[in-house]
């Protein structure tokens, strides 16, 4: 698979955030600011999760043209499973 820069930079970025969070918990940062760090970092990670899915899903849609065995709409599907099950 191919992954874009963009959702390689995203997860750079997630990287500095947990960084961020644990620098803060090891100062004993309020609760509080923790907590909406963290919910931004999960937030981040679902949206990179949608991104890897969707800019990879019209490759695998491709594939399954040429694959006899594959029908796109299988493939498709199992993009959704993908999604459902990260949440």
């Amino acid at each position: 698979m191919d992954y874009s820069k963009q959702s390689i930079h995203r997860l750079k970025r997630v990287e500095g955030q947990l960084r961020g969070v644990l620098s803060m918990m090891e100062e004993e940062k309020d609760c509080k600011d923790v907590v909406t760090q963290l919910s931004a970092i999960r937030t981040a990670i679902d949206r990179t999760i949608g991104l890897v899915v969707s800019e990879n899903l019209v490759s695998c849609v491709r594939e399954a043209r040429e694959d006899e065995d594959r029908e796109p709409e299988d493939v498709i599907k199992e993009a959704v499973n993908l999604l459902v099950k990260s949440r």
